[in-house]
């Protein structure tokens, strides 16, 4: 079954990408993975570290072991742009005012200086998804509305247009799905937070500065090492972060520890054994740029080859295209 996602570049990647995202990407050989550099554009940005950003976010991606021929570069496949009107023609003005990430960054930067990008990238991501036939969609549970709306569209685009596109479903990791701020475990940790911020390990941590942010982790007073994600949210978190880089599980581990600081001690140390192989693989990649570019050569080959012929066969269903 054919799997696509993508990475927007807002931020440097951070531990979460990496055992949410970037690991199950790994293990999967035909799968569509891009980085989302379009998406980027809906907020305000400078060019140039949108640019240093994407690259970095591509070498991680191909560092963290997505095979060449997975990566590309969203910008680089048209196919995604030109569709993405198309289902902003079959999507409603109410539909995209629903959605959440939409309502909470307009709250944020006021409606006078919301881009229309913004309000509408919803229906990139569904062109993102269709394009490709994609079956499961690996996602963040932030983005479950925006695959509810992908599904929606492609079934309206059928009912009225004939079958071109395969309906998703929404696949997400039973682990690590979530990575949760070390300073504040009721957030997620996000790579648009600064770049100083203490609670947010980054895929480019040094191993001191992981240690470092795991050993300032926020657990609380009461001193037991339990997996209580609702009680003891920050030890849960730790644990989580355990089990992921280990295979162990959450609750399992807990029982082998009677003490907070040395829960975090072996957390810090498979958090930097888990980072250390992708990090000398990105230095090797920055060390031959000239393979960076191959790689995601063939990457945009291989996705224009699967995302022309679908975007065509939209075209032609409404109308458009080349008339007789």
């Amino acid at each position: 079954m054919t799997t696509v996602s993508g990475i927007t570049p807002s931020g440097r990647l951070t531990l979460g990408n990496h055992l949410g995202a970037l690991r199950r990407f790994a293990d999967d050989p035909e799968g569509f993975y891009f980085v989302a550099d379009l998406h980027a554009m809906t907020m305000p940005h400078d060019g140039s570290r949108l640019r240093e950003l994407t690259r970095e976010t591509a070498m991680l991606m191909l560092a963290a072991g997505v095979r060449p021929g997975r990566v590309f570069l969203q910008s680089e496949v048209p196919a995604h742009a030109q569709l993405a009107y198309l289902l902003e023609c079959t999507a409603s003005v109410g539909e995209l005012s629903r959605m959440i990430q939409f309502k909470e960054k307009s709250a944020r930067t006021g409606d006078r200086s919301v881009r229309a990008s913004l309000f509408t990238y919803p229906c990139l991501m569904a062109a993102d998804i269709l394009l490709y036939g994609a079956r499961t969609v690996p996602v963040g549970g932030d983005q479950d509305q925006h695959v509810e709306l992908t599904r929606d569209l492609a079934v309206r685009f059928n009912r009225e247009h004939g079958e071109v596109f395969v309906v998703p479903e929404l696949h997400r990791a039973a682990l690590a799905a979530r990575v949760a701020d070390l300073a504040d475990p009721t957030r997620k940790m996000s790579k648009s937070a600064p770049d100083a911020a203490m609670g947010v390990v980054r895929m480019l941590d040094t191993p001191e500065v992981v240690r470092r942010k795991v050993m300032r982790a926020v657990t609380d007073t009461d001193g037991t090492v339990r997996h209580d994600p609702v009680a003891k949210p920050g030890v849960s978190n730790l644990l989580e972060l355990l089990a992921a880089c280990t295979g162990g599980e959450p609750a399992a581990l807990a029982a082998g520890y009677t003490s907070y600081g040395a829960l975090k001690a072996d957390v810090a140390d498979a958090v930097v054994a888990s980072l250390e192989p992708v990090q000398q693989r990105y230095a090797a990649l920055v060390a031959d740029p000239a393979a960076v570019r191959e790689a995601l050569d063939l990457g945009a080959c291989r996705a224009r080859d699967r995302a022309e012929p679908r975007l065509a066969a939209a075209m032609a269903a409404v109308g458009l295209g080349h008339v007789a």
